[in-house]
């Protein structure tokens, strides 16, 4: 695992290829910056040489044999000194070595979310919530399997189904200590408020991207006009309802800097908004937490935190979910 890697290690191992890019050298060549990855991190490579015979080898989301030289660059970071790649030959690899994902099973968490689902008393919003995301929904199995986000946080299969439960569970929680919020209309609009992603960004493992949709018009506005769009085909859905539901679909971002068309104007949309802030931000804990280096307890400087993250004093993440268990 790269995780186990320290400054100065040979490896000699296959890794998933999570992004990559052509650039320009000063004296007009061109060379490549990988991104590879296994399910414990990731690692910066460069290809100087032999870039035109090593490109269709290196496409996002393929499966490579590398060798080199693990560095620990003081300014950037992990690196790796490539000597040799080459495309995977099957039978070499595990696919789920190389794919990051939740600590929890998607198994597990589907469970959960049709608990809470049920605790969703209003009828429209029950009907709503099952004919977009209920078992037999036929969205269900790419919001099962789709990431939550191309970098910052959940980005992996099931990360989506992760984000959404618990920003919905922390949202049911909440709603009980503070007056005022109508908690089916919250819980409801924390489990959709994402569900624009479906159509934002690819679903190729180990190769997410945006969408021509999502570079287009967004996940904010294609959720609401996916949830929008199935209001309208449940007769007699109160519009009130519909209103207060929308509102915190196009409201979640909070800012309309961070692409919220409106800022939250109600209870519940301000709840799901900070929640789902919150859960995105200890998500990015959790990224970094995952490719820290054993013995280390400060990560380099991350943009989601606007600064390192401090990881001291407790058990790593996996043995919290090993123990949750």
């Amino acid at each position: 695992m790269l995780r186990d890697a320290v400054d100065g290690t040979d490896l000699d191992q296959v890794l998933m290829v999570r992004e990559v890019q052509r650039r320009a050298k000063r004296d007009g060549g061109e060379y490549l910056r990988l991104r590879l990855g296994d399910r414990s991190g990731a690692v910066v490579a460069m290809v100087w040489d032999d870039v035109s015979e090593l490109a269709p080898i290196a496409g996002a989301g393929r499966p490579v044999r590398v060798s080199g030289r693990y560095v620990v660059h003081p300014r950037y970071g992990p690196q790796l000194n490539l000597r040799t790649m080459s495309q995977a030959e099957p039978g070499t690899y595990e696919l789920e070595e190389l794919l990051d994902g939740p600590a929890r099973s998607a198994e597990q968490m589907e469970a959960d979310l049709r608990e809470l689902i049920a605790t969703v008393r209003q009828p429209h919003l029950r009907i709503l919530l099952e004919r977009l995301i209920g078992p037999r929904a036929g969205r269900w199995p790419a919001f099962r399997d789709a990431p939550a986000a191309k970098f910052y946080h959940q980005a992996y299969r099931h990360g989506l189904l992760e984000h959404s439960l618990t920003v919905g569970q922390a949202v049911s929680a909440i709603s009980a200590t503070f007056p005022g919020i109508d908690r089916d209309v919250a819980v409801t609009g924390a489990l959709l408020h994402d569900i624009g992603k479906l159509d934002a960004y690819t679903d190729e493992p180990g190769n997410i991207d945006m969408t021509d949709d999502g570079r287009l018009q967004g996940e904010i506005a294609l959720g609401y006009y996916r949830v929008r769009r199935e209001i309208e085909e449940i007769d007699g859905f109160p519009p009130g309802l519909a209103k207060a539901l929308l509102h915190i679909i196009l409201s979640h971002h909070g800012t309309l800097e961070h692409g919220s068309p409106v800022l939250p104007a109600t209870r519940e949309a301000t709840l799901v908004h900070m929640v789902d802030n919150l859960g995105g931000r200890l998500g990015s804990f959790d990224r970094l937490e995952k490719v820290l280096p054993d013995g280390e307890r400060w990560s380099g400087f991350d943009r989601a935190l606007g600064g390192g993250a401090f990881f001291g004093g407790h058990e790593p993440i996996e043995e919290r979910a090993r123990n949750a268990a």
